[in-house]
């Protein structure tokens, strides 16, 4: 069993401060993270100009709590809370609060496949996002759940 806390504490400091290097650092050099918003970024550059320009282009004051990491060979799953002030426009100021899973795929220490389950609709509702606005992003999870391969049996 693989003590994966320390790992996700530089990750979590990493994009509290919004240092891409850092955070990169946390990955394989092909790493993946998948993000339910903004999709897939691969490779250590990738990661590092997700955060830098893009997470921190939409939010401020960021903060992400880890809780109850656990590691098992390649594998490693973590709750989180995540949250941060929104400078998106109509939202400006909101703090959205998000309460998700990472599910991890390891290698040598690092990871190299970072995807999450996340109940997004809290952190929408909270920066005032209309319900139109909401139904449709989860349309739009629930349109790519489907198309995962282990969905079939449940279609």
């Amino acid at each position: 069993m693989t003590d994966l806390a320390p790992l996700m504490s530089r990750f979590a400091a990493a994009a509290e401060a919004g240092d891409g290097a850092a955070l990169a650092a946390c990955f394989t050099e092909d790493g993946v993270y998948h993000d339910v918003f903004y999709g897939d970024f691969a490779g250590r550059a990738e990661i590092a100009r997700m955060l830098e320009e893009v997470f921190h282009r939409d939010g401020e004051d960021f903060r992400w709590d880890m809780i109850d990491p656990v590691a098992a060979g390649d594998r490693g799953y973590v709750r989180y809370l995540f949250s941060y002030r929104s400078k998106l426009p109509g939202a400006e100021g909101r703090r959205a609060l998000f309460e998700g899973v990472a599910v991890l795929r390891l290698r040598d220490g690092l990871i190299a496949d970072y995807d999450e389950v996340a109940n997004a609709a809290t952190g929408l509702s909270l920066m005032g996002f209309a319900d139109a606005r909401i139904a449709k992003f989860a349309a739009r999870q629930a349109s790519a759940l489907l198309a995962r391969p282990e969905a079939a049996r449940h279609r």
